[in-house]
């Protein structure tokens, strides 16, 4: 930690952002992942995107690019303030891979498309490897990272099955249709510098989304009508505590909800300051 592991973070993503600038359209990763995104969304209607990185130290990373992408693209009309003719922004989500595969893997294998970002790492930080066994924990990790976008490609066909002796009446449950879009990145380790990168290349894409789809990735007006319902809740809740006012002014079911809320005694007193026990 300290200031030299912030600066070479930083030369990560200055690298990717002269990248960006410079190199043609058909070699920039930026805007290339953004074109990708676009189709999917836009032209073929897959609307979410998993991101999956082969490594619990990125546990973090799928909900940092969910608010990156979804705050600056979740937008219904044009920078111009024109209503879309189309669908814009995507549905982001993801977990380590580990624990994906454990979770929602079933639903992209075989239930509703939804495009892949897989993100493996060349060198552990963490190597662990047992005399006897076949490989080293990291590469038990990085099979599964590498045979996930096979799997959805390629898919499993009955023929394959019946080839294996599947019993006939499994076989529509253990067919994989493929054909299922996925990209990979593979970092040669988790260094500042290729955290920079990883961040920069996103930060970008998203970017580029916004450009072709014509909005303004750089605001956020969607945030501010829960902040300013918040606001005349907050009203209502000090009225009722202090001043045993009743709930009015909100649609039937909120009204419902805070009454039902306002009738139990509060965890905290409200004419003393309390602070969590240590």
């Amino acid at each position: 930690y300290g200031f030299p592991i912030v600066q070479r973070f930083l030369e990560g993503a200055s690298s990717i952002d002269n990248h960006f600038r410079t190199a043609s359209f058909e070699k920039n990763i930026p805007v290339l992942l953004g074109l990708l995104s676009v189709w999917n969304v836009s032209f073929l209607g897959y609307p979410a995107r998993a991101i999956l990185p082969y490594s619990q130290a990125l546990e973090k990373l799928a909900p940092h690019i969910q608010q990156l992408s979804m705050e600056s693209n979740g937008k219904g009309v044009s920078i111009d303030g024109v209503p879309l003719p189309y669908e814009a922004g995507e549905i982001d989500f993801g977990e380590p891979g580990t624990n994906g595969q454990h979770s929602f893997y079933q639903l992209i294998h075989q239930g509703r498309v939804i495009p892949c970002d897989f993100i493996g790492v060349i060198k552990s930080q963490q190597p662990v490897y047992l005399k006897g066994e076949t490989v080293s924990n990291h590469d038990e990790l990085m099979s599964n990272f590498f045979a996930q976008p096979d799997a959805l490609a390629y898919g499993k066909n009955p023929e394959q099955l019946r080839s294996e002796n599947v019993s006939e009446n499994l076989i529509p449950h253990k067919t994989f249709k493929g054909n299922r879009p996925s990209l990979s990145f593979l970092l040669s380790s988790l260094s500042a510098y290729e955290i920079g990168q990883l961040l920069a290349i996103y930060e970008h894409r998203i970017a580029v989304q916004g450009f072709i789809w014509g909005i303004n990735s750089f605001d956020q007006w969607g945030v501010e009508l829960g902040k300013s319902l918040a606001s005349q809740v907050r009203k209502q809740l000090h009225a009722s505590r202090m001043e045993g006012k009743p709930v009015e002014g909100f649609n039937p079911s909120s009204a419902s909800l805070l009454a039902r809320y306002l009738a139990v005694e509060p965890s905290t007193p409200y004419d003393t300051t309390v602070l969590p026990k240590v």
